[in-house]
């Protein structure tokens, strides 16, 4: 491959990532956070930035609880433990409910709702939705991660003295243990966010370390979301210009 075809490669797999409404709405996401940071709630440019892409992401998140309850009735993996059948759905039923209310918030911050009071109790209700979705995904990824560090143990009894990290199934559910992994400090560290989002810890929680916390889990997003979108058309693209 030539470094004119490895350019356009790359540059495909750019548009690719950027044509996504998630991969946008994640970036947005990170200068939004990134912006609360700095203005640490004071009011000034930063705030401003703060508030509009705040109010632009929710023109990206219309109709998307859709996803979610699609996930809340899409049958489970077999095999997978009750509890955390239980666990997931519930994820699934309060982000939908999140991303639905969300809508409502919208609505009435762009003054097409012209009750404030009422927008507000929605726009609290949403979040403890939120940090109550990202308190199951926690649970769910400590059980996962569980369940395959034991599936882990029992492929590397059976290996012995063979080298575990040849094994393509050991390497795979490694690959999958760090993905948890990273899923897991996300989740973690969105409930911080909802916290400080909620001001349910104010001295502790300011705009300052809410904000650092949301740029980091956004980076964490804007990693995950195109990821999963460029393995599966890595391997066509790479046809069309060796």
């Amino acid at each position: 491959m030539s470094t004119l075809d490895a350019t356009r490669a790359e540059l495909a797999l750019l548009v690719l990532y950027l044509n996504k409404a998630e991969s946008r709405d994640k970036i947005c996401r990170a200068i939004q956070y990134g912006s609360k940071f700095l203005s640490d709630g004071q009011h000034g440019t930063a705030q401003n930035v703060e508030k509009s892409t705040s109010l632009a992401r929710k023109v990206f998140r219309l109709f998307k609880f859709v996803n979610d309850l699609h996930g809340l009735i899409s049958p489970t993996p077999q095999g997978t433990p009750l509890p955390l059948i239980l666990l997931g759905k519930s994820k699934n039923a309060l982000l939908s409910t999140f991303l639905f209310l969300d809508q409502f918030v919208w609505l009435g911050r762009s003054g097409i709702y012209q009750n404030k009071e009422r927008t507000e109790l929605i726009g609290r209700i949403s979040l403890f939705c939120w940090m109550g979705s990202s308190v199951c995904s926690t649970l769910v990824e400590l059980g996962e991660l569980g369940r395959l560090s034991a599936s882990m143990k029992k492929i590397e009894k059976e290996l012995k003295n063979s080298n575990k990290y040849d094994n393509e199934q050991y390497s795979a559910k490694l690959k999958i243990s760090n993905e948890r992994t990273l899923s897991l400090i996300k989740a973690g560290m969105d409930i911080v966010v909802a916290v400080g989002l909620l001001q349910l810890a104010p001295k502790k929680v300011t705009p300052r370390v809410t904000g650092a916390f949301g740029f980091v889990t956004s980076l964490i997003s804007c990693y995950q979301v195109p990821a999963i979108i460029v393995q599966q058309n890595v391997k066509e693209l790479r046809k069309g210009t060796c």
